[in-house]
């Protein structure tokens, strides 16, 4: 079994407790980040899965108008189409309370993700990082952000020494083509969290810790066998 110290599971009877927890759990974060340096920065995946969690996020009571929000990923539409995580997040969670806080995307309207990437590296590049909260999901291929398995990109984007802090990615399962931070770039945070459903999703991550030969392809892998900051994982069935 492959050691996983930095992983820590917490399950949940149902998706709504999760979101509640989660919720709660960032707002904490960026309370205290507001509190010692007077803004916070946080970075969330689109999905399904969020959807509630982000919810809940909106309505917690905190000075929004100093966080800003970005997206781990995106698919390169603009935020107009029905499968635009920036369409997401400002329909459901930059509502309420959250909806003074200041919104970057990583789609700029360039033709494609490569031709806007310069733009978007230096969107992420002027945040004042670290994250001070990161919220991941994965898919049921074991892809999370775009570190989707056979992306065009995926090698440099898993590379733990890359320079590059955002990436296009292109790939069979991804769909359109898509704009991702790398993993370096994920992992400049003080809290990172993967917030999963199902038990199809809680088998892939029992393949990683068992150390299957089929789960080395997840690219989730490299999330949860890297040393460098603690993973929350948040699952409910």
């Amino acid at each position: 079994m492959p050691n996983l110290p930095n992983v820590t599971t917490l399950s949940f009877t149902d998706g709504h407790a999760q979101a509640v927890a989660l919720a709660g759990q960032v707002a904490a974060r960026l309370r205290a980040a507001l509190a010692e340096r007077g803004q916070a920065v946080l970075a969330v995946s689109g999905g399904t899965t969020p959807k509630e969690f982000f919810a809940c996020l909106s309505r917690e009571s905190l000075d929004w108008a100093n966080v800003q929000v970005t997206l781990v990923d995106e698919r390169w539409v603009p935020d107009s189409d029905e499968r635009s995580n920036a369409g997401l997040v400002k329909s459901l969670l930059l509502q309420h309370a959250a909806g003074a806080a200041q919104f970057v995307p990583l789609y700029t309207g360039a033709a494609t993700p490569e031709e806007g990437l310069a733009a978007a590296s230096a969107r992420i590049d002027a945040l004042p990082l670290p994250f001070d909260a990161v919220v991941l999901g994965m898919g049921d291929d074991g892809h999370t952000a775009s570190f989707f398995p056979g992306g065009d990109h995926l090698a440099e984007a898993l590379d733990l020494e890359g320079r590059a802090p955002v990436l296009p990615m292109r790939a069979s399962g991804a769909g359109e083509p898509r704009i991702t931070l790398s993993l370096p770039t994920l992992l400049h945070t003080r809290a990172l969290y993967l917030l999963i459903a199902g038990e199809k999703k809680a088998d892939l991550l029992a393949d990683i810790r068992l150390g299957l030969d089929a789960a080395k392809h997840y690219p989730v892998r490299a999330v949860l066998v890297q040393q460098r900051v603690p993973v929350m994982v948040y699952w409910c069935p």
